[in-house]
């Protein structure tokens, strides 16, 4: 079963960029409520769809690098790759339904 990949700084090239295919990345930390409040919902992305789609996770902590090269402000902050680039983005917690529509939209 597909699980949420782990990406770094150093690995974000190659297992999010240069995929060859989508991916969604969530750049989260462990002090925020709202990131471990999707956690479980990621997670269940990686089930349903990860044999398609790269289901990924940054912690923003960790690496500092690659959530400025993206402007990302807030978190959580899910981005949507295709082909390398950003096509979709959603900033904190929303229901379930959101990010299924935003993998159902990567896989058109």
């Amino acid at each position: 079963m597909p699980e949420v990949l782990e990406v770094t700084d150093e690995t974000f090239e190659t297992e999010i960029a240069k995929a060859g295919k989508p991916a969604i990345l969530d750049f989260w930390a462990e002090w925020c409520a709202p990131c471990r409040a999707i956690s479980p919902i990621v997670k269940g992305l990686a089930e349903a769809y990860g044999e398609d789609v790269v289901i990924a996770k940054m912690n923003i902590d960790e690496n500092p690098a690659t959530p400025g090269k993206f402007s990302v402000r807030a978190i959580p902050t899910v981005l949507a790759f295709k082909n390398g680039e950003v096509v979709e983005q959603i900033t904190g917690a929303r229901p379930k339904d959101a990010f299924e529509e935003m993998v159902k939209r990567l896989m058109d």
